[in-house]
């Protein structure tokens, strides 16, 4: 039981009632090992194409991917956005038109390689959900932290990935996964319009390598 739980079950026959609005959220998931083994195969598979381009990231590089068969859509993005949707109201315009009978579908998908230095500054991606999962980490947040360039800093963000929004009353709110090797596997779904960003790691000669995918709604067909 969490503290807002706690708290209901203490107050429940109280006249004093907690009020927590409904707010947006995302989900997170640890992938399976035939999840991660069918992602790695669409790496080794990957387009010969620079998508740097496409993105808002100072990275070395990016490449398309493919879900062949659809078989990442099917058997993890669908199911995942159906329990987001149980959990979180549909309040973007984008979500307002999926309601009206438009199937969503995967539009892209893409692979990083982030190298030390590097990073993605704050965005947000178009459709009507996005998400990130984390393949291989070579560096830890702790060590990251001792480092000269951050061990005065009052900040947790070096080597992170971060979400941003404004709360009820206003003030700007992060959310921050450190960055560990216990973050290889786990995935992240969002709404598209959700802002975040990743922070450079020092010190590490290995990539970071994650991908990331946007789910559009198609208004060509009904569902």
């Amino acid at each position: 039981m969490n503290k807002i739980q706690e708290l209901f079950s203490q107050k429940e026959h109280s006249r004093n009632k907690p009020i927590i609005p409904i707010t947006q959220g995302w989900m997170q998931r640890k992938l399976n090992e035939q999840e991660i083994e069918y992602l790695w195969k669409c790496v080794d598979n990957k387009g010969k194409k620079d998508y740097r381009i496409k993105l808002a990231g100072n990275i070395s590089n990016s490449r398309l991917l493919s879900d062949r068969g659809d078989w990442f859509w099917n058997n993890t993005i669908n199911p995942l956005i159906k329990d987001y949707e149980k959990y979180f109201p549909l309040t973007t315009p984008e979500a307002t038109v999926n309601n009206q009978n438009h199937p969503l579908y995967l539009h892209q998908m893409w692979v990083n390689y982030q190298k030390q230095n590097e990073f993605n500054p704050m965005h947000v991606h178009s459709g009507v959900y996005s998400f990130v999962i984390w393949m291989k980490i070579p560096t830890n947040y702790e060590e990251q932290c001792k480092l000269d360039i951050a061990r005065s800093s009052n900040s947790e963000f070096i080597s992170n990935f971060t979400f941003s929004y404004t709360d009820m009353l206003g003030q700007i709110t992060d959310y921050t996964y450190a960055m560990n090797s216990d973050m290889e596997g786990i995935m992240l779904l969002f709404p598209a319009k959700l802002t975040h960003q990743v922070y450079p790691f020092y010190n590490c000669d290995g990539d970071r390598i994650s991908i990331s995918g946007n789910i559009l709604t198609n208004t060509a067909k009904n569902g």
